[in-house]
């Protein structure tokens, strides 16, 4: 039988999520970060869902995630145990590469996404919200100033 979203969420404590592959942490990091940025865009008001697609995939292309991350690495702002995550996801080999995608950038978001997903899976989705939110709000702020 499938195991149900309860019991996804405690896998934590029956594995250590450091031991999946830094792929699987960002598959289920992408996951998790798309849905959160989905709930934020909702949640800024109703309007027509081509509008809200246009800004959600403006927020999760891999060059928008690539910047979230580069700025996490210039500033220290990941912990040291999310380094070391970001660092495995960042230099894994991965066998698909979207189009529209540099290979650089690619590589920094697949990183991002593996922390994200080592968060969701460690049970600290606090921590991940956070770090999804404040790359929002970074995004936003040098978008204004790109334009200002």
């Amino acid at each position: 039988m499938a195991q149900g979203i309860n019991e996804v969420k405690t896998l934590s404590s029956q594995n250590d999520a450091g031991q999946f592959s830094p792929l699987v942490l960002a598959y289920i990091g992408d996951a998790y970060y798309e849905m959160i940025v989905r709930t934020h865009v909702v949640s800024a008001g109703n309007m027509q869902v081509e509008k809200l697609h246009r800004k959600v995939t403006g927020l999760v292309r891999a060059s928008s995630q690539a910047a979230i991350a580069r700025y996490y690495v210039d500033t220290e702002e990941f912990t040291e145990e999310e380094m070391a995550v970001f660092k495995r996801g960042r230099n894994s080999k991965s066998h698909t590469m979207p189009k529209n995608a540099e290979p650089a950038d690619y590589r920094r978001a697949t990183g991002l996404e593996a922390v994200i997903g080592y968060l969701y899976l460690e049970g600290q989705n606090k921590r991940a919200e956070e770090l999804i939110l404040r790359g929002i709000e970074y995004l936003a702020e040098t978008d204004a100033k790109d334009q200002g």
